[in-house]
């Protein structure tokens, strides 16, 4: 059975349609500013500067608020037409207003105050945005309640500016899928190379923000989903430790693995959102709990002499895979020791050869979890056998490119008592111990490797192509936090290099990642190709 770069023998994928429009060089257009405004404001600019500009009168939440309005009506819908966001949120410009408003009469909520942010669509919003998870069969359900996740970030001050794409429910619906399609918001693409995957199941968040239609995004993971689309990407993703950010009012697959996460062009935004989104949820009992106080903010740690004396374990099968990513990593591993790193070679990787267990417990869950949200959610289906009953009644809107056979083995599932859901779950719990073990046995600050392979082409007929790495995997099994962001370009293809840390080490590896940056600057905006460059003779 084929690994994948995210949630395990899982997608969702093909296209509404297979014609791709030929893609446009994206020229600056007025955006309800001025272009001295867009050349020297908006393309790449941080969370930071952005609220710079407001706290200095030169750029109001409104006027940032339309310009990515804008830019998604440009390249999102038109030009290279990306598929990135499902719904822009017809309320983001009077939620700038009133945010503009109460600074105007002297009050800021902090670092996030006025900031557009895009939330995936699987997590709830109680405005008149969709949560759908992609899918046909959950249209029309408007939530009851903001997801605790977005009721933080409203608190803190972002624009909710819209929902993103993602691999229709979270990757979880069947093995033969091509991330980032889903039925209700098509076929995601990657900006660097259009006809390549965007990884999922966060794919329309990685690409929002790789594509500057957007400040910051929310995305989720079980593994991979917020990972691998940062890598493909060119963007930075931070998977929490799952306890850190509530992952109430989010349709789930696995209470052991679930939890969101931010996406930011640098390692500062993404801290930046995470601060804003964390938060102790009663309702929501923690995998992980921290035995310190939470930071009040993460970009405290942001420090780029943060790998001076760090010891970082490599993982020892990632060091000749293939040559152009041995290349990228070799020169990764060299920055890091120029920034005073000490580098120890291991084999983490083989913690999650689990003998099928994560794929049974993950469908376990599904069906729990899934039925659970159903029941309580205001969409017409109410539970996994009714939605697999929507899917086959509607087959070709819904199915046109691959079947549902995630959902009936998950259907098929027990109980959460049943003697097999629990032996999988004994051995998820052992790569805990496992990864700690052997990080007090190396003295090890992260554990580092490639986050994937480059991007592979859409392919809606035969599904995703893994092209190997998966670095994250461990930490998303075992719960704990991984940081990916840019390791360089193949071939104009962006890849990543993930950073995992043992439970609540996000300081720690904000700041390992931080200094990595600062050394590397690999990140590069994209040029939207239609496709990569073929060199002819």
């Amino acid at each position: 059975m084929r690994r994948r770069t995210f949630i395990h023998l899982s997608s969702a994928a093909g296209f509404l349609t297979l014609a791709f429009p030929a893609v446009q060089c994206v020229s600056k257009e007025k955006s309800g500013h001025s272009d001295e405004e867009v050349e020297n404001g908006f393309d790449e600019i941080t969370v930071a500067e952005l609220q710079k500009r407001m706290q200095s009168g030169s750029l109001s939440s409104r006027v940032i608020t339309q310009h990515y309005l804008d830019q998604i009506e440009k390249l999102d819908r038109k030009g290279p037409s990306l598929h990135a966001v499902i719904e822009p949120n017809p309320d983001a410009l009077s939620i700038a207003d009133a945010l503009d408003k109460e600074r105007k009469d002297g009050k800021t909520r902090g670092p996030m105050h006025g900031i557009p942010v895009l939330i995936k669509d699987n997590i709830d919003t109680a405005d008149k945005m969709q949560t759908t998870a992609g899918s046909l069969a959950l249209e029309g359900n408007i939530a009851s309640a903001d997801a605790y996740v977005v009721r933080m970030l409203r608190e803190a001050g972002a624009v909710i500016l819209g929902k993103t794409n993602l691999s229709e429910w979270a990757n979880f619906r069947s093995t033969r899928s091509s991330s980032g399609w889903s039925s209700r918001g098509g076929q995601t693409r990657n900006p660097y190379a259009t006809d390549r995957s965007p990884c999922g199941s966060s794919s329309g968040s990685g690409v929002a923000v790789a594509a500057n239609l957007c400040a910051v995004a929310v995305g989720t993971e079980t593994n991979g989903s917020i990972a691998c689309p940062a890598s493909m990407n060119g963007v930075v993703g931070i998977k929490p430790t799952v306890g850190l950010v509530s992952r109430s009012g989010i349709i789930p697959i696995s209470s052991t693995q679930d939890t969101a996460g931010p996406f930011g062009r640098t390692v500062a935004d993404a801290a930046a959102l995470l601060s804003a989104m964390k938060g102790a949820d009663p309702s929501d009992p923690p995998r992980h709990i921290s035995k310190e106080p939470l930071p009040a903010e993460y970009t405290k740690f942001l420090d780029a002499n943060g790998l001076k004396g760090k010891r970082i374990g490599i993982e020892k099968s990632f060091l000749k895979e293939h040559e152009g990513m041995d290349s990228l990593f070799q020169r990764a591993i060299a920055q890091m020791k120029k920034s005073g790193a000490t580098i120890i070679e291991v084999e983490y990787m083989k913690v999650q050869e689990l003998d099928g267990a994560e794929s049974a417990l993950l469908q376990y869950e599904f069906k729990d979890g899934l039925n659970k949200y159903l029941s309580k959610s205001n969409a017409k289906i109410k539970n996994l056998e009714g939605l697999i009953a929507f899917n086959k009644a509607n087959e070709a809107a819904a199915m046109p490119y691959f079947k549902q056979e995630l959902f009936e083995k998950s259907q098929a599932k027990a109980d959460l008592k049943a003697a097999d859901y629990q032996e999988a779950l004994k051995k998820i719990v052992s790569v805990e111990s496992s990864l700690n073990q052997m990080f007090e046995d190396q003295k090890l600050d992260a554990l580092c490797g490639p986050a994937t392979g480059a991007p592979w082409c859409i392919d809606p007929v035969n599904g995703d192509f893994w092209t190997g790495y998966g670095g994250y995997g461990p930490a998303a099994i075992s719960g704990f936090p991984s940081i990916t962001l840019p390791m360089g370009l193949l071939n104009e293809l962006p890849v990543g290099v993930s950073f995992l840390g043992k439970a609540y080490s996000e300081p720690q590896l904000i700041s390992i990642a931080y200094a990595y940056e600062q050394v590397s600057k690999n990140r590069t905006a994209p040029k939207f190709l239609k496709t990569v460059p073929i060199i002819e003779k």
